[in-house]
C-alpha cells in the first residue's frame, strides 16, 4: 500500500501579503484629508499690513473724489446765488415782500456736509483698529496660522470595511480592497487587531502570520513539531492513504515503528505494546486483539457459521491455531501449495502434515511489552485435502477474522475439488469471500441485522457477536477493506477486483460453477 507524499507552499512564502508583490498588505497610511500650505507669522503679518494699505488707500481716494464733488457744487451755489439777487431786487421793485429761498429748494442739487465725511474716517478707523487689536488669527486644524479655506474634499469620506462607519481624520489601514480602522481589522483566529506590516490570509480571511501557522501549518502527528520546509522552501510530508496521519518524512528512515495491524506510525506521546516477535501493536488495536487458540474459537464458529449461511457448509473438522512470526514462518516452508502475500504472511491453509507450536494460553503484559509466552507442539495428521488453518496471534479481532475467512475459502476449494486454479483467481475469490465477511460484521456491528452484501448477491448472515462495535472498530474495519481494495498485488489485488465485479454481476454461486468448468471468472 502506498502512502501519500503532500507538497504545499510554506507559509512564507504563500500567506503573507504585500502591495508590492500586487498582493494585499496591511499598511498603516496617513489619512488623506486635503492640507492648507503651510505659512509662517510673518507672512500672515505681511499678508495683513498689505490689507490694511489697501483699505487706508481706498478710503482717502474717495475722501478727495468727494472733496471735488463738494467744490463744484460751492461753485454752483455761489452763481446761482448771485443771480438769485439779481432777481430779487427786481421782483422786490414789483412786490414789496417776497420770501427768501432756501437750499431744499433748488431742485437736482444737494448741499454736501462735510460731517459725514468725518464720520465715515472714524468708522473706517475703528474698523481697522478692531481687526489689528484681534486676539489670535484664525488658525487650521494643525495649528497653522492661516487664514481658512474651503474644504475641497467635503463631500467625499471613507467607510471601514469592517464595522461599516465612516473613517474620520487620523490614521487607517488599506488592505484587502478596503480600508479599515486600525482597531476593526482583526485577526480571524485570536479576533486581536492586525498591526504587523506583513499578515497571511485563508479564504479571504485576514491572520496574524503566528496564528495562521498555528492554524495552518500541518503538524507531524509523530514529533508534534511543524513539519519542516525542504530546500525549496515547500512544505512536504507523508499522509497514511487511509488514516490520514501526516508525518515528517524523516520518521521513514529513523526507526519509527508502525502498528502491525493498522500501520499507524507510534506518536512520540504514546507508546505501542512490543510483541516477542519484534511487532508493535498499538493500545487500540489492542483493546479487541485475539492472543491464543482457544480464544479464537468463538470466532472460529461465527465464521463457519457465515459459510453455512450461503450453503458453503465445510463438513470437515479442520483445526485452527494461532501461532507465533516464526512458527507460521516455518510452517510456510514445509508448505508445497499455496499463494503466500510478501512481505509477511498471517494466515495459511496447510495441506502437508506437520507439527506447529501453538499459543495455547493468552500472554501476560508488563511494561508495555509480551513477558510470557504458553505454548505447546501440535501435530498435524492429514485426513483430508486439509490438515490446518494457522493465524498469526495478537492481531484484532476484524483482522483476525477476515484472515480466517480467506483461509477458509482456501480449504473449501480444496475440499470440493476445485484444483490447480491460477493464483490470481484462487487468491481473489478467497480475498471476495473476506471481503464479504467484513462487510457483514461492520453492518451487523451498526444495525444488528443481516444483510446483502456490497460485494456479493448473496444474502449475508448476521454476525453472531452481540453488542455494539465501537467507534474505532467501525473504522478499523472498514481499514481492512480498503487494504483488501486498494492491494496492489496481481494475484491479491487485481484478483479481487476481477473476481468482486464477476459476483456482483452473476452472483456467488453462478461465479464459482464458472470458475469450476473454466478456471477463470465469467466476462
Amino acid at each position: 500500500m502506498g502512502w501519500l507524499t503532500k507538497i504545499l507552499k510554506g507559509s512564507s512564502s504563500s500567506s503573507s501579503h504585500r502591495v508590492s508583490e500586487g498582493r494585499y498588505h496591511g499598511r498603516y497610511e496617513n489619512d488623506g484629508i486635503w492640507e492648507d500650505p503651510p505659512t509662517t507669522t510673518d507672512e500672515l503679518l505681511d499678508f495683513d499690513n498689505e490689507e490694511i494699505d489697501r483699505a487706508i488707500a481706498l478710503s482717502l481716494a474717495e475722501e478727495d473724489e468727494r472733496n471735488a464733488c463738494s467744490l463744484v457744487e460751492d461753485d454752483k451755489i455761489s452763481a446761482c446765488s448771485s443771480l438769485e439777487e439779481e432777481e430779487e431786487e427786481e421782483e422786490e421793485e414789483q412786490k414789496d415782500e417776497v420770501p427768501s429761498l432756501s437750499e431744499e429748494d433748488h431742485k437736482g442739487k444737494k448741499v454736501i456736509d462735510d460731517n459725514s465725511h468725518v464720520e465715515e474716517d472714524e468708522e473706517l478707523a475703528k474698523a481697522i483698529q478692531l481687526s489689528l487689536n484681534m486676539d489670535s488669527p484664525p488658525r487650521n486644524i494643525y495649528g497653522s496660522l492661516l487664514p481658512r479655506l474651503p474644504n475641497l474634499f467635503q463631500g467625499v469620506h471613507r467607510t471601514c470595511a469592517g464595522c461599516n462607519g465612516r473613517i474620520g481624520h487620523g490614521r487607517f489601514l488599506s488592505c484587502m480592497g478596503g480600508v479599515w480602522h486600525p482597531e476593526c481589522f482583526r485577526c480571524h483566529a485570536c479576533s486581536l487587531p492586525i498591526s504587523d506590516y506583513e499578515f497571511s490570509m485563508s479564504e479571504n480571511r485576514p491572520f496574524h502570520k503566528s496564528c495562521y501557522k498555528e492554524h495552518h501549518h500541518p503538524k507531524c502527528d509523530v514529533c508534534k513539531n511543524f513539519i519542516p520546509t525542504n530546500v525549496g522552501g515547500l512544505i512536504e510530508y507523508r499522509a497514511h492513504p487511509f488514516w490520514h496521519q501526516k508525518y515528517c518524512p524523516a520518521h521513514e528512515r529513523d526507526g519509527t515503528p508502525r502498528c502491525c495491524s493498522c500501520e499507524r506510525m507510534e506518536p512520540r506521546d504514546t507508546k505501542y505494546l512490543l510483541l516477542d516477535d519484534g511487532r508493535k501493536l498499538c493500545l487500540q488495536c489492542l483493546d479487541s486483539a485475539i492472543m491464543d487458540t482457544h480464544e479464537c474459537q468463538p470466532l472460529y464458529l461465527e465464521i463457519q457459521d457465515f459459510y453455512e449461511g450461503l450453503n458453503m457448509k465445510i463438513e470437515q473438522q479442520v483445526p485452527l491455531l494461532l501461532v507465533e512470526r516464526q512458527a507460521l514462518n516455518e510452517a510456510m516452508e514445509g508448505e508445497k501449495h499455496g499463494h503466500h502475500h510478501m512481505p509477511e504472511t498471517r494466515g495459511l491453509c496447510l495441506s502437508e502434515e506437520q507439527t506447529i507450536s501453538t499459543i495455547i494460553r493468552r500472554p501476560r503484559v508488563g511494561a508495555g511489552r509480551i513477558i510470557d509466552m504458553f505454548t505447546e507442539p501440535y501435530k498435524l495428521v492429514r485426513k483430508c485435502e486439509v490438515t490446518a488453518i494457522l493465524i498469526l496471534y495478537s492481531l484484532p479481532r476484524l483482522l483476525t477474522g477476515s484472515i480466517l475467512a480467506h483461509e477458509m475459502m482456501h480449504a473449501w476449494l480444496r475440499l470440493k475439488g476445485y484444483s490447480n486454479l491460477p493464483p490470481d483467481v484462487e487468491e481473489g475469490i478467497c480475498q471476495v469471500l473476506a471481503h464479504m465477511w467484513l462487510d457483514s460484521e461492520i453492518i451487523a456491528g451498526a444495525s444488528g441485522a443481516g444483510v446483502a452484501s456490497s460485494s456479493s448477491s448473496a444474502p449475508i448472515p448476521a454476525s453472531s457477536k452481540k453488542g455494539k462495535r465501537s467507534d474505532f472498530e467501525k473504522q478499523l474495519g472498514e481499514f481492512f477493506k480498503h487494504q483488501i481494495e486498494s492491494d496492489t498485488s496481481a494475484a491479491y489485488g487485481d484478483g479481487f477486483r476481477e473476481g468482486n465485479k464477476a459476483v456482483l454481476k452473476y452472483g456467488l454461486r453462478s461465479t464459482l460453477d464458472h470458475i469450476r468448468l473454466t478456471g477463470r471468472f465469467p466476462c
